[in-house]
């Protein structure tokens, strides 16, 4: 008996020794002993180096929508629809990428995968700075660099799917809210440093603003290859993510995060060439449009917050009330050409996307929590339902983040038909309501399982 409480005890630490290449064997974090002896901590450790990758992968993606508020000092001429498209094509490669950086936590391991994605931010940030003080070489050639970009937005597929595996489900809302906040932020930070860091010195350099990211992906790179871990569990086949595409449900919460994550990085981009096409103020887009993106990501983990205590879909239909109303308060602004009604608007609205995205996070794993229960609830069943729903993640993150494509667009495609953008924020306001309408019936309505659930 003495024998066998020992190895008991010995069970959390033992079974966790990890093979070659830092791959974990066994990862239990349901089981509260386990979790509280050592399951903790190294999943805290995973953490902190995925947000570390994943703030530079939205930075690097992020980079041309502050870039492009300066080319204009460096010999390109550029319409206001030619600077809005080289916002969202980034935003497009980067949601097509995040289907294949899905796949590649199960391929190839989550720490495996975070060094490859981190050093691949070198392409796009080398290319940035080889081009931006090239007027010569076309818009066309601009446009195919940008589009590099994107491998900074794949990254988050792969970072979220991958922490979803080390954490228990009473602790997901907050853990991938700080995972994805950390990332997102990252927006905010490139758009606060980049018009500093060229006029350093006097005069300006705007290849810098690729240059001084090219270390920082490397040093990311690093800290994954020494820190981070593969799990077993989460290498599995790619069976699961086909799998999650069958559910209704992975579709429909597509939907929700193209109006929530899709709003976030949409109106990042777009908003500091908002500032300076509509309004004409260059100065304000350069020094105050980072705001927006820093708030909207500080609210994330709020979002995951509030819906581990009262469920993902109370939060999230709340998010697209305030998102409805603050667009028509930017859409009044507009027809009023009110400066200050625009900005404040638009700082709500990113706090709303910000809550947003972190409850429609929270919502996936519980909903799949959901299904593995009505399905009997035995260990095999949660745990292929637990794959299935990193793979939903990684689907519903790349569905989602073409809103961040769509919402530049919009704006070209209305600036350009109309000379305004008031037909795209009316559309907006249409689009928030659908959101809401679509949340309560999947998710609210009143004796429906997922209701009954607290999804």
């Amino acid at each position: 008996m003495a024998e066998d409480m020992m190895a008991n005890r010995r069970d959390p630490v033992n079974e966790i020794v990890e093979r070659k290449g830092r791959w974990i064997t066994h990862w239990d974090p349901e089981n509260a002993h386990f979790w509280s002896a050592v399951g903790r901590r190294v999943a805290r450790r995973n953490l902190i180096f995925s947000i570390f990758a994943e703030h530079i992968g939205f930075s690097v993606w992020l980079l041309w929508s502050i870039v492009v508020v300066r080319l204009g000092a460096v010999g390109w001429d550029l319409s206001v629809s030619q600077a809005l498209w080289l916002t969202a094509v980034p935003s497009g490669v980067g949601a097509f990428l995040r289907l294949p950086y899905t796949f590649a936590v199960p391929v190839f391991g989550g720490r495996n995968w975070t060094v490859i994605s981190a050093l691949l931010l070198i392409v796009p940030c080398g290319g940035l700075a080889w081009a931006v003080e090239r007027p010569d070489i076309g818009y066309g050639a601009l446009l195919a660099i940008a589009a590099t970009a994107g491998f900074g937005g794949g990254n988050f597929a792969s970072s979220m799917a991958n922490i979803s595996f080390f954490y228990p489900e009473r602790e997901k809302g907050w853990a991938l809210g700080l995972n994805a906040a950390g990332g997102n932020i990252g927006v905010a930070v490139v758009q606060f440093l980049v018009p500093k860091v060229i006029v350093l010195g006097g005069g300006l350099a705007l290849s810098r603003a690729g240059l001084m990211y090219i270390p920082l992906a490397v040093i990311a790179a690093v800290c994954a290859f020494l820190f981070m871990d593969n799990l077993s569990e989460a290498k599995a086949d790619v069976k699961p993510v086909w799998s999650s595409l069958r559910h209704p449900d992975t579709w429909i919460m597509s939907l929700l995060y193209i109006g929530t994550f899709g709003s976030f990085i949409g109106y990042s981009a777009a908003f500091p060439t908002l500032l300076t096409g509509v309004f004409d103020r260059p100065d304000i887009a350069l020094h105050w449009a980072f705001l927006g993106a820093g708030i909207g990501s500080l609210a994330r983990p709020l979002g995951g917050r509030l819906s581990d205590r009262v469920g993902g879909a109370r939060v999230t239909a709340a998010s697209f009330v305030v998102l409805a109303a603050t667009a028509y308060a930017a859409l009044w602004s507009v027809q009023h050409t009110s400066l200050s009604v625009f900005f404040v608007s638009f700082m709500l609205l990113f706090i709303a996307t910000g809550v947003g995205n972190g409850s429609t996070y929270r919502m996936i794993s519980k909903i799949f929590r959901v299904k593995g229960e009505d399905l009997g609830g035995t260990p095999e069943i949660m745990l292929a339902m637990r794959r299935q729903a990193a793979g939903a993640l990684g689907i519903i993150s790349s569905m989602g983040a073409f809103g961040g494509f769509l919402v530049p667009i919009c704006y070209a495609w209305a600036k350009s038909a109309s000379g305004t953008i008031k037909p795209a924020l009316a559309f907006y306001v249409g689009l928030f309501v659908v959101m809401l309408v679509v949340t309560w019936i999947a998710y609210m309505r009143r004796g429906s399982r997922m209701a009954q659930a607290g999804v």
